[in-house]
């Protein structure tokens, strides 16, 4: 009978180990995982830590954004390894919890936009990254419990991460702004955050009341329901008199991602008057239109 109990409990403890094993692996896929979707895009993680008030500036969100990537890269490859198991978990423990405690707090004020946790790539709200921090944690404390003690020396983790935070600013260098006017506007109804330094965009501004304004919102509203591959533009919108956005669109039979803007910004940007249109290519003004939008955009973006 004796036997028979050490034997169960044998293969008891095997079955532990080996499912301690498999949930190791996947808390190394999930870090790297997440840290690849913020590298693939970082200006969006950038801006989600301006917009969630951790970082005052761009250039400051840019070296927080890469050195979390960094991190998230070291931890998950750390975690193949068999050594300082039970130290990257309390590890672990400390980093989850101190974003979920941020997380709950963004819960608590009514944020329901995407937290940023896999970039743009998977959205995700507060709520929904709670509930993941908190599997993850269970699982870190599985493991944590059910993993013996092996080190090597600790120059090797830590100089490994340090080593792999710091290439983060080679892989992914900072990007300059000085330039770029349009690094304070992150934020587009109906779309929601909106990294405006990635990729291929079009800016339109645009005064609410202004005729030919809506003759150019028109224009454009028609050209986009003409082609599926219609580029993505955005509008800043002044509003000077009693036409809200509501009613512009109204006017215009067209729809698009908007934010509004203060007169200041507003004479900023437009040049001699209003409508005009900025064609960004990866953070930098690329192109500045103020007449004929549709054949530029035609052309820009070869719209069959």
């Amino acid at each position: 009978m004796f036997g028979l109990e050490k034997l169960i409990l044998g293969k008891i403890n095997t079955t532990m180990r080996v499912l301690s094993k498999v949930m190791q692996i996947l808390l190394a896929v999930t870090f790297i995982f997440s840290a690849y979707t913020k590298a693939v895009g970082p200006g969006f993680f950038e801006i989600t830590l301006m917009d969630q008030g951790l970082a005052p500036s761009r250039v400051l969100a840019g070296h927080m954004a890469r050195f979390f990537i960094g991190l998230e890269f070291a931890l998950g490859f750390l975690m193949f390894m068999p050594f300082y198991v039970k130290q990257l978990m309390q590890f672990t423990f400390f980093l989850l919890g101190g974003f979920t405690v941020h997380l709950i707090y963004l819960w608590a004020i009514g944020d329901t936009e995407n937290c940023g946790c896999f970039g743009e790539m998977i959205s995700m709200t507060p709520e929904q990254s709670i509930l993941k921090n908190l599997v993850m944690i269970l699982v870190a404390f599985v493991v944590y419990k059910t993993t013996q003690i092996r080190q090597i020396s600790k120059v090797i983790p830590l100089g490994f991460t340090g080593a792999t935070i710091l290439s983060m600013w080679m892989f992914l260098p900072m990007p300059n702004h000085e330039n770029f006017p349009f690094e304070t506007f992150t934020q587009f109804e109906p779309k929601g955050r909106v990294d405006l330094s990635s990729g291929e965009k079009l800016i339109a501004i645009f005064n609410l009341d202004c005729e030919h304004c809506q003759e150019a919102a028109t224009e454009l509203g028609e050209l986009k329901r003409q082609h599926n591959d219609f580029p993505e533009l955005y509008v800043l919108f002044y509003k000077e008199g009693s036409t809200t956005v509501e009613r512009f669109e109204s006017i215009t039979r067209s729809s698009f991602s908007h934010a509004i803007i203060g007169v200041n910004s507003f004479f900023d940007l437009i040049g001699d008057s209003p409508p005009r249109i900025y064609y960004l290519k990866n953070g930098n003004v690329a192109e500045i239109w103020d007449t004929d939008f549709s054949q530029n955009i035609v052309n820009t973006f070869e719209l069959e």
